[in-house]
């Protein structure tokens, strides 16, 4: 079995994506009649069917409303990340379940932090840059909180989650996070100039760190970085980091050379890439065979960067 089959023998997630990312030759009607079945099959509807009676899932906007933080790891569970992972999956934001779905999260789920309508957003940039992904996405209007991040921007260009403790120095969690949900943001509703230049000035960030080195000393920031995890909610990895890139419409830069360099080095002898890392904490399902297997959601990520990079070459 070729790698592009043993992908096409995947979720119905995985399978529109190749069709539309690595096969020149889908026809859209195609594609897209196989995103449709994100709604209705695998892991896009096994989450759908979790979603609370009143709209949240599992009871809360960041954390479960059962979580009493005595747990391994950070809970995944809650709306915000559940969320996201419906729109990595790419459910059609027009279905009737996604509209459904969106609606009673609007309408019934507050944020932990002072109990902040969802869609209003919170304080934190990383938060708050996840929650512009996903309202953007789904068609809500996020504007208000796109305007209180962009006022929130380091001088070093990127965010941190930190800054209101005192942080001067942007991080890469923070940073990739609000990156998607600037240009998800922009993809929706054309943006604006001040948001393209914040975002542009975020971008600039990371590469000038080569998307994971430190700007003084050159060291890798955080081993962590250079693991590729699936789903990966909050956390940073180089390969996040290239397919925003990818997917912005960005054109290859140099300095993320270095970068390719890491997604290719993990290429298995038999074309796939291996999940390398799972984020400790509670899950609806998994999502992938397990850590040292073989993992589809990277693989396909990392040939969709790969095809990016070539092409530019």
């Amino acid at each position: 079995m070729s790698v592009t089959d043993w992908l096409l023998d995947g979720d119905p997630a995985i399978r529109w994506q190749v069709m539309r990312d690595l096969d020149d030759g889908a026809p859209a009607a195609d594609i897209a009649a196989e995103r449709a079945r994100v709604e209705q099959e695998g892991w896009g509807a096994g989450l759908l069917a979790l979603e609370d009676a009143d709209g949240p899932w599992d009871g809360g906007a960041c954390f479960p409303g059962s979580y009493r933080g005595d747990e391994p790891g950070q809970p995944w569970t809650a709306t915000m990340h559940t969320l996201q992972t419906l729109q990595l999956l790419g459910l059609d934001p027009q279905s009737p379940s996604a509209r459904r779905a969106v609606a009673g999260v609007a309408a019934n789920c507050r944020w932990e932090h002072a109990g902040q309508h969802y869609f209003d957003g919170e304080v934190e940039p990383c938060i708050n840059g996840r929650t512009i992904a996903a309202g953007a996405y789904f068609g809500v209007d996020v504007a208000a909180i796109v305007e209180r991040i962009l006022a929130e921007r380091l001088d070093d260009g990127g965010w941190n989650c930190e800054a209101e403790n005192g942080s001067v120095r942007s991080s890469f969690d923070t940073t990739i996070n609000v990156l998607d949900g600037l240009v998800e943001f922009e993809r929706a509703t054309g943006g604006s100039s001040a948001a393209a230049a914040a975002r542009r000035g975020g971008e600039e960030y990371l590469l000038e760190r080569s998307l994971f080195r430190r700007k003084s000393t050159g060291e890798v920031v955080d081993p962590a970085y250079l693991e590729f995890a699936f789903p990966y909610y909050w956390h940073y990895d180089v390969l996040r980091a290239l397919d925003y890139f990818c997917q912005s419409g960005a054109p290859p830069d140099p300095r993320m050379a270095e970068a390719v360099d890491v997604v290719r080095s993990k290429q298995q002898p038999d074309g796939r890439w291996l999940l390398d890392r799972v984020h400790p904490g509670r899950v609806h399902f998994e999502l992938e065979d397990g850590v040292g297997l073989p993992s589809r959601s990277i693989t396909l990520r990392a040939l969709r960067v790969l095809d990016w990079w070539g092409r530019a070459s």
